[in-house]
């Protein structure tokens, strides 16, 4: 791996770091970011999936503050994750590369309404018991859909786990993001132990993105914690929006 090579990734992985933890969809930059530098999709995606893993803790860790009251949710919707992102990576193995290309803008769109409706959607989830059999079948169930996705690419996934969060849990922007960054990180981590032990794995790009990775994650923290509710949820949608062009383009 050459220097220009090397410091792009790096960029890329700091870039990642921080949109993954104030949004979600970093996997969108040092993605194309791989296929540029002419590795293989597949070996991309499992690079990639490694590679953001480190931002993922390092957002975790500086959002400690927010999980130290969530922890009994994080416990539960963790599991229904890693499921997902377990099932996602062993789908990535098998199924055709653009097998999501289609559903996933369509999902994206739907969690940005869900984002723009989130006010109303908590208050409403503010009347209604979290624990009630429907409530907990129908978030769980979208948990692990939205795991599926994130072991199997994972772009944008944290838009989707924000928006589901928001609509069904009574909690501030900034807690429901520290529930968030920890769902997904079990997703990944759960994708992660099958790219391992399959192969194939890119370990120098993978380092250089997870060191900045690294370091944006604790960017994206700073960041987002400054920021008001409405104006996380305005970034949000334009990410979201950005997120569903590229898809589609590409």
């Amino acid at each position: 791996m050459g220097f220009f090579q090397a410091s792009m990734l790096f960029i890329a992985g700091i870039a990642a770091g921080t949109i993954n933890t104030v949004v979600g969809s970093g996997s969108l930059i040092t993605f194309p970011a791989l296929l540029a530098f002419g590795y293989p999709p597949l070996i991309a995606n499992m690079t990639n999936n490694v590679g953001v893993l480190p931002g993922a803790m390092s957002g975790a860790f500086a959002y400690r503050k927010e999980l130290k009251t969530q922890w009994h949710r994080v416990a539960r919707l963790s599991i229904m994750s890693l499921l997902g992102g377990l099932g996602g990576a062993l789908l990535l193995l098998v199924l055709p590369a653009q097998a999501f290309k289609s559903i996933v803008p369509v999902l994206v769109f739907i969690a940005l309404l869900l984002v723009i409706f989130q006010p109303w959607l908590r208050k409403r989830a503010a009347k209604r018991d979290e624990r009630h059999s429907r409530n907990v079948i129908v978030r769980d169930t979208a948990i692990f859909m939205t795991g599926l996705y994130g072991g199997y690419f994972g772009a944008a996934q944290g838009i989707l786990l924000i928006s589901i969060l928001g609509a069904v849990i009574d909690e501030t922007i900034h807690k429901l993001n520290s529930i968030k960054i920890m769902l997904a990180l079990a997703a990944n981590s759960a994708a992660a132990v099958v790219f391992v032990i399959r192969g194939g794995i890119s370990w120098p790009a993978a380092g250089v993105i997870a060191v900045g990775s690294l370091i944006g994650g604790q960017l994206g923290a700073t960041i987002g914690r400054r920021l008001p509710a409405n104006v996380y949820r305005a970034i949000i949608v334009v990410v979201g929006i950005i997120a569903i062009v590229k898809l589609v383009a590409s």
